[in-house]
């Protein structure tokens, strides 16, 4: 049988979803364990795969994606994605 594990559960803010910028689309995820008032944790994952995560969790799910759109408005869309994105993979 198999063993069961207990993966917490998570809410999603209504402020999550594709965000698209300079013809570039990212996922943005900001969650936290359902069923509480906890902090907020945001997370950005692009259409390759690489994952962007914050270390530290937000008040709000506003404050995170504040800081979202401020990464962009700083560094742009592009930051997200890694740097070895252009180099071919060996399989």
């Amino acid at each position: 049988m198999p063993k069961k594990t207990n993966v917490p559960k998570t809410e999603h803010s209504e402020l999550s979803g594709e965000f698209t910028d300079d013809g570039v689309t990212v996922l943005v995820d900001i969650f936290r364990p359902a069923g509480t008032q906890g902090d907020w944790n945001l997370e950005v994952v692009t259409e390759e795969d690489d994952l962007t995560t914050w270390d530290e969790p937000f008040a709000t799910d506003r404050e995170a994606f504040d800081e979202f759109l401020a990464t962009v408005e700083r560094d742009g869309i592009r930051s997200f994605f890694s740097e070895t994105a252009e180099e071919p993979s060996v399989h």
